[in-house]
């Protein structure tokens, strides 16, 4: 009864049933008992339940059995009780290398990973479970470059590899859109003999889309011998990302034709699609069939889409409306989308209502400050800006560090906004200076209107031109071959005079640049966006 309420979803009840039922019967407690409960607590962080648990194991006397109290690590870790559990680890009398494997891989879940590495290397025996608790938990820490050196030490030292190593670093390629290395690891799926599992499959066509090559994501979706709802679903949301809402429309299509049911996150990546396609009335009738068709209740993502795609589509009113007939509450992520809209659409009494509204609802969310911030800013309401940014400095509100990293030469360099700190720093520079030269002579203004700080225009010419999504940009330039496709990631949207800068670099330098931000891919040729200036 336990085991089968935990495997449902259902750990709160199966803790009760434990506590409130079980103990009572005066039915003596085994050891079957531990690994589905512990399970259970750590699922939902119930860290005093998971003592309790700690406890009967101790009084019914298993403390001295390895894999019971290598699940109380495990519990512990997903916790983030992360001392308690290195306290069990240190007081077991025996460990085995799964036991250890569990404290790596909770050591990462709790940040801790120069802990982890060090545990790592200082054990004397590894399995393949060892390198991956390592590689996919130091993945989880945006430590994707190190994670990386580790799968070259690992092949190095002859470690078998598995799929599940395979999906991790094929996942860590997508996150760094390292599509060299992740070429060069497709290439060792095939070679292992991997090609032929479906989450390995996925995987790849992930890969690639997430590299900015979706001509190779469809090719691989198309090769899988075998395609489920996760395959179709990856296709229909990297279509999405990469503003091909028709093309997700046609997948979606495809994938009913092939008699695969769609779940609800692939109507949500099918709405995402519509939203940064510009498809209003392809976008309501997706909802719908999700709703009637296949009577799917929706979530709050699901309506973020639909008032994200309604507001970008400049129908504010129907979105606003939307929002205040909406059976549950809007939430931050909602409210931001629709402000990020009125904002766009310059609708101030809108943005100001909101602004409102979201500042009190998530008022440690940095994004929504800034955002209102530059708003006001723009429609030239210093009083507001002033009150904005006095607000973000009494409750301790940090701005969010952009950063931008670009692959070369199957290395990653990473670089935020004004740095200087790369080796190339001052070829850098100059190409950019350069470069920008050439794009004032066909029309280039720098828009320095969300610089705020107090300085010339001359110095707030200088601020743009070091945003980190540039500065990636000039490396590629100069350690690449003319021609050659530049890609670039920003862990936040990409900002207006980046996004014009970078379609006329396209141009003057004749290179195709795929640009991904934190909402979509930018796909820049001779000048234009495949966005459509709509993202």
């Amino acid at each position: 009864m336990i085991a089968a309420l935990v495997n449902k979803g259902q750990s709160r009840q199966a803790i009760a049933l434990l506590f409130n039922e079980l103990q009572k019967t005066g039915l003596k407690i085994t050891d079957f008992i531990f690994s589905p409960i512990l399970r259970a607590c750590g699922k939902i962080t119930a860290v005093k339940e998971g003592e309790q648990v700690h406890c009967l194991i101790l009084k019914h006397g298993f403390s001295r059995d390895v894999i019971i109290m290598t699940s109380v690590i495990d519990m512990y870790s997903k916790c983030s009780a992360i001392n308690d559990a290195y306290h069990v680890f240190g007081e077991m009398p025996e460990r085995d290398i799964v036991a250890t494997n569990s404290l790596i891989y909770g050591l990462c879940r709790c940040h801790f990973t120069s802990k982890a590495i060090e545990m790592f290397n200082n054990m004397d025996e590894r399995n393949k479970g060892s390198w991956n608790s390592l590689i996919s938990g130091l993945a989880q820490n945006s430590k994707e470059s190190i994670a990386l050196a580790f799968f070259e030490r690992m092949r190095l030292e002859g470690a078998k590899v598995d799929v599940i190593t395979m999906v991790s670093v094929l996942s860590i390629c997508a996150e760094l859109a390292a599509l060299i290395n992740g070429t060069k690891i497709h290439g060792l799926v095939i070679k292992y003999g991997f090609e032929f599992y479906l989450p390995v499959g996925n995987a790849i066509v992930d890969m690639y889309a997430k590299c900015g090559s979706m001509e190779n994501a469809c090719l691989c979706f198309k090769q899988l011998a075998i395609k489920n709802v996760v395959s179709w679903t990856t296709l229909i949301v990297s279509y999405g990302k990469h503003g091909q809402g028709v093309e997700a429309l046609k997948a979606l299509d495809a994938m009913e034709r092939d008699g695969v049911t769609p779940n609800k996150i692939t109507f949500l990546g099918t709405l995402y699609a519509c939203s940064h396609a510009g498809l209003v009335q392809e976008g309501w009738r997706i909802f719908n069939k999700m709703v009637y068709n296949y009577s799917i209740t929706p979530i709050m993502e699901h309506y973020t889409c639909m008032v994200d795609l309604l507001a970008r589509a400049g129908c504010l009113s129907e979105a606003y409306n939307f929002i205040e007939k909406m059976p549950i509450k809007p939430d931050a992520r909602l409210l931001t989308a629709f402000l990020s809209s009125c904002c766009s659409f310059m609708n101030v009494e809108l943005a100001r209502n909101v602004g409102d509204r979201l500042l009190e609802l998530e008022p440690e969310e940095a994004g929504a400050y800034m955002l209102l911030s530059n708003f006001y800013g723009l429609v030239g309401d210093l009083e507001r800006v002033a009150n904005v940014r006095r607000l973000m400095l009494k409750r301790g509100i940090r701005k969010q560090k952009a950063h931008t990293w670009v692959e070369i030469d199957k290395k990653v360099h990473r670089f935020e906004s004004g740095d200087r700190s790369h080796p190339l720093s001052k070829q850098i520079y100059s190409c950019l200076h350069n470069v920008v030269n050439k794009m004032k002579k066909i029309g280039y203004v720098p828009n320095t209107s969300m610089v705020m700080q107090n300085v010339d225009d001359g110095r707030k010419e200088e601020m743009v031109l070091s945003h980190s999504e540039k500065l990636a940009i000039g490396l590629a330039l100069i350690s690449t071959a003319p021609g050659t496709r530049i890609t670039i990631v920003k862990n936040l949207r990409v900002c207006v005079d980046c996004h014009v800068a970078t379609a006329l670099i396209s141009k003057i330098e004749g290179r195709e640049i795929v640009a991904r931000d934190a909402t979509r891919f930018h796909h820049f040729r001779d000048g234009y966006c495949s966005c459509r200036n709509h993202w």
